[in-house]
């Protein structure tokens, strides 16, 4: 891939939510999602203030139905009743399976074609209509717009506000919880996840530190900072799918720049050794971009970081792969 291909979808770069938006996000998702605790890290000998924010808990085991499903309950009902349609690499279809039950309609994803079986089950376990495709052909789809030609009513799913907004609930209650946070970690694909928890946090208090949390091998964030703007990478296959996308757009650079104070990048052996010491030590299944902000905390010294919570993001990880990684 090349900077030629296009970074961005028209229009302005987004703006982050504001509080009133987020907190709106959490009336309407009342009910829906489940207000997931801060729990400590077991084992921490020496790094004692690492807690978990465990999104694994929600009702399809990720983070991302609170933004799909603040999208998806704001809908007017003609709208909806269209069918719900958006791109994923698993969590996000699920999601928005989830909702399409909740709501009694349709629901399809465009899909990466190398998606694992697990995560192709949980996905199909809805309902939802699989469309599997090359990444880059995903990626095109979205910038394209190709989506306009289909029926559906499409979630776009990095820059859609609502989402983002849904998204900053976790920031919320992290602060409810935690008013003496000093930093968050949180692993980013296409941004919709750091943009709301860092929106939500920096607005109660400014001065917390976001660390953004990508795979070493395919961090799109680190080239679009060392460019000053959205640029392409090669993809490559990682563990941390879910923190690993081939572009962060021109959209939502500007506001990903504005809410993140450090990235933090991870290897695949770090990855697999914050899921080993999840599944083991703390009885909670991790998928690779869930378990990469516990790796990335464990980098960063307590000095510089203080009370820390790590956005734990979701759990679908294939079963061989878990077995593999535990071994």
């Amino acid at each position: 891939m090349n900077n030629e291909r296009p970074t961005g979808w028209p229009g302005e770069p987004i703006e982050p939510p504001g509080l009133g938006e987020i907190e709106a996000a959490a009336r309407r998702l009342d009910g829906t999602i489940v207000r997931t605790p801060l729990i400590r890290l077991r084992d921490q000998e020496s790094d004692p203030r690492i807690l978990l924010k465990p999104e694994t808990l929600q009702p399809i085991g990720s983070f991302k139905v609170r933004g799909v499903g603040n999208w998806a309950l704001g809908l007017d009902r003609s709208e909806a009743a269209k069918g719900l349609s958006t791109t994923s690499a698993g969590n996000t279809a699920q999601a928005l399976g989830y909702m399409g039950q909740q709501l009694g309609v349709s629901s399809r994803s465009m899909v990466p074609d190398n998606l694992h079986a697990a995560k192709r089950a949980a996905i199909e376990a809805y309902g939802t209509e699989l469309v599997g495709v090359s990444m880059t052909d995903l990626m095109l789809y979205m910038f394209d717009e190709l989506w306009r030609a289909e029926p559906h009513c499409y979630l776009n799913p990095w820059g859609e506000p609502d989402m983002i907004s849904g998204h900053g609930t976790i920031g919320l209650e992290v602060y409810e919880d935690l008013p003496t946070v000093d930093s968050v970690f949180v692993p980013v694909g296409g941004g919709a996840l750091i943009s709301g928890v860092g929106a939500a946090l920096k607005a109660l208090k400014p001065d917390v530190k976001v660390f953004a949390v990508q795979a070493e091998v395919n961090s799109a964030l680190g080239a679009a900072f060392s460019a000053g703007g959205a640029t392409w990478i090669e993809y490559n296959e990682t563990i941390v799918e879910g923190a690993s996308t081939p572009v962060i757009t021109h959209n939502m650079y500007p506001m990903i720049r504005s809410l993140v104070d450090e990235l933090i990048v991870v290897s695949e052996a770090e990855t697999k050794a914050a899921m080993r010491r999840l599944a083991i030590s703390d009885k909670l299944v991790t998928e690779g971009a869930g378990a990469a902000s516990v790796a990335a905390a464990l980098k960063v010294p307590l000095d510089h970081r203080g009370e820390t919570v790590c956005v734990v993001s979701g759990g679908s990880v294939d079963p061989a792969v878990l077995s593999s990684v535990l071994s």
